[in-house]
């Protein structure tokens, strides 16, 4: 079982990524010869940025990920599985889903197979400096200038933007839940707006699994008051949410329809005699 990510989950990225790649494409180097993860707000000097780092780091919380969900999945009969293509719901090569639990391991998926996507948008969180190679944690992220996961507005909207997509592909992907998986906070002006995509049944959450990523434990959002923000602090919550993603079986649907038209469907799928009849008659005429 893996663990929440720490900084221990951070130093084991800068360690396993300086077998293959150099310290200058994962650090910041000053004017004063400092090695930085990202650029100290007491930093003066030029400034270059660091696209570099972007691959590796997505490839390693990708497979972080997967590690993280495994042992969950499998308790569920499930796989997680990296890089998930269906081209039914619109994940193709160039765009696969980061990860997924899934009914087989393999990397191509039909839709029927697929129990949940994952959008993993993760990065570092404090920041390093490389001195004498050796990492040194100089501060959380209010203390160096770029904003990682979740606090930077172009990551949020990749992710509700992959989301839509998926969920206009057509109805095959109407079932699945979505969670946007990271590993910061999110800033206040995201509270509305992820309850709202959460409420509206576009995501069904996004998700910290960084418990603390204050280095004085000062406050920070734990959840947002529609839930469509949770920051997971155990393991065991984590399950606990992934068990109830799997166990309410949902239904996305969206339309723009006149008042008439909408009340005559709610009408007619009210004859039904059961409530899950009903469902299903509202769903089937709000889509013809």
């Amino acid at each position: 079982m893996a663990d929440l990510w720490t900084k221990n989950k951070e130093i084991e990225f800068f360690t396993e990524s300086q077998k293959f790649a150099t310290f200058e494409q994962l650090f910041y180097i000053g004017d004063d010869s400092r090695y930085c993860a990202y650029w100290p707000k007491s930093y003066r000097g030029k400034k270059s940025t660091l696209q570099s780092r972007n691959a590796l780091i997505g490839n390693f919380t990708e497979r972080y990920s997967v590690d993280l969900l495994q042992g969950f999945a499998n308790s569920q009969d499930l796989y997680a599985v990296q890089s998930v293509i269906c081209n039914e719901i619109g994940l193709s090569a160039q765009s696969p889903a980061d990860v997924a639990l899934c009914k087989s391991r393999q990397r191509e998926q039909p839709v029927a197979n697929i129990k949940a996507i994952f959008e993993v948008k993760m990065s570092i969180v404090w920041n390093w400096e490389l001195k004498d190679n050796k990492l040194i944690c100089i501060g959380d992220f209010r203390t160096h200038k770029g904003n990682p996961g979740l606090l930077r507005s172009d990551t949020m909207l990749k992710a509700i933007g992959k989301s839509i997509n998926i969920r206009v592909s057509g109805y095959e992907a109407s079932q699945l839940p979505i969670i946007i998986l990271g590993n910061t906070p999110i800033t206040e002006s995201y509270i509305s707006k992820v309850d709202h995509l959460h409420n509206a049944g576009i995501v069904q959450g996004f998700w910290s699994v960084n418990p603390f990523p204050m280095d004085d434990n000062s406050e920070n959002i734990k959840e947002t008051p529609a839930k469509g923000f949770t920051r997971m602090d155990s393991y065991a919550e984590l399950e606990g949410h992934l068990k109830k993603l799997l166990s309410d079986k949902l239904e996305f649907f969206s339309s723009m329809e006149s008042k008439e038209e909408l009340g005559k469907i709610i009408e007619i799928a009210n004859r039904e005699p059961t409530f899950e009849k009903k469902a299903e008659k509202f769903l089937s005429l709000i889509r013809e």
